[in-house]
């Protein structure tokens, strides 16, 4: 008998670096720095947790069954937003709320693929996406990115095959940070297009691109929906990660597909979480800037503090978003490094071997920082603490 479809994965990794805290303390003088998981711990401002009140307490609706495809006013909005921000032309019969950016992308591939199929796939890569192509059977191809930790289109060619269904891509990128720039995202749209797959875009972490404006002119081309799935997260924008508010943006045809796929999983995005995300987008601008320019202050606090750590053999691979991406300099795996490291630094954080193939020796000596939740102080302790780590 052949074994159930979760066993064709690993265990989430996040859960698993939990594991690692088991049985060890931490002074109150140097609590814990964790840096392992890409969230926002703080709660959404205090004036959209009012309106969430007020809708809990007032509409009778919101506790019901709502449209699969999301509340028709956020898909509107969404669609306009995108439309003037991008400078192109978006439907709201092309937008479809769900239930978290994972979900998805989780729909986008029921869309795509069959058994058997597979998906090219940058690494180091998100985990969570290769996790849900392994128990779909789809096999997820690895595209080896280059000292900038940026895939190459024509490395991404030669990796098609007829089984090729569409090419995933993150940007900013979950792990490594960087950010893909408008002439890299153009050309792997063409590619995409020259081969008839799609090119799935994940912009989780959009809001926190260092560049002004678009970060790429994909929308502007008329038929950008024959090849372009885009996804989306409200979760970091507008602190909801645990309300579970994410978008998908692709042809109408295909969203037809989407539909049937959540309708089958959840039925309906949460209610609340939905009339939170819009209305942190018709009110929410200036706040956001403000949570934009902070990130970016972080990020700028890792690249000014990073040279006392390179003195000392670590290099920066990337940095953006919500992650650093490092290279140790220590004989040992990341594997291995990245426990010790709560024993003996009090430093969560994931190693490299998460994001990469087991047979990629690349992941051995890399570990993921997601700084979003350390100001700059913090930053400056987390430095401290990798400088006084011997290996």
């Amino acid at each position: 008998m052949p074994p159930p479809r979760t066993a064709a994965t690993f265990a989430p990794p996040v859960m698993e670096a939990r594991r690692w805290l088991d049985g060890v303390s931490f002074a109150p003088e140097r609590p814990l720095i964790n840096v392992s998981q890409a969230a926002p711990v703080d709660p959404p401002p205090h004036a959209l947790r009012q309106v969430m009140a007020e809708v809990a307490l007032t509409r009778d609706d919101a506790h019901l069954y709502g449209p699969v495809l999301g509340l028709p006013e956020l898909r509107a909005e969404l669609a306009d937003q995108w439309s003037d921000g991008y400078g192109g032309a978006i439907r709201p019969d092309q937008v479809g709320i769900t239930s978290g950016c994972n979900q998805a992308f989780a729909a986008a591939i029921a869309t795509l693929c069959a058994e058997g199929d597979e998906v090219i796939v940058p690494t180091p890569w998100y985990f969570n996406h290769k996790m849900w192509l392994d128990m779909s059977g789809v096999s997820a191809v690895p595209l080896t990115t280059g000292a900038d930790m940026r895939p190459d289109a024509d490395q991404a060619a030669a990796l098609i095959t007829p089984r090729t269904r569409a090419i995933a891509l993150v940007s900013p990128n979950n792990p490594a940070g960087v950010e893909y720039p408008p002439a890299l995202l153009r050309a792997f749209m063409e590619l995409a297009r020259s081969r008839g797959i799609a090119l799935i875009l994940d912009e989780t972490y959009r809001d926190f691109h260092a560049q002004s404006g678009a970060p790429h002119d994909l929308f502007t081309d008329p038929q950008w929906h024959d090849t372009l799935i885009h996804l989306y997260s409200f979760s970091k924008a507008y602190r909801l990660t645990g309300h579970r508010v994410g978008a998908i943006v692709c042809a109408q045809d295909r969203l037809a597909e989407v539909e049937k796929f959540l309708d089958t999983v959840a039925i309906c995005p949460a209610q609340l979480g939905q009339h939170a995300a819009l209305w942190g987008m018709r009110n929410l601008k200036q706040w956001l800037a403000g949570e934009r320019d902070e990130i970016l202050s972080r990020r700028a606090a890792i690249e000014a503090g990073f040279p006392d750590l390179a003195e000392r053999g670590w290099r920066l691979l990337g940095v953006g978003a919500y992650f650093a991406y490092l290279a140790h300099p220590f004989s040992l795996s990341s594997a291995d490094l990245a426990p010790r490291l709560v024993r003996e630094a009090g430093v969560l954080c994931l190693p490299g071997t998460m994001f990469c193939p087991p047979d990629d020796p690349s992941g051995r000596g890399q570990l993921r920082i997601a700084f979003a939740n350390l100001d700059r102080d913090g930053i400056g302790t987390l430095f401290e603490r990798l400088k006084g780590f011997a290996g």
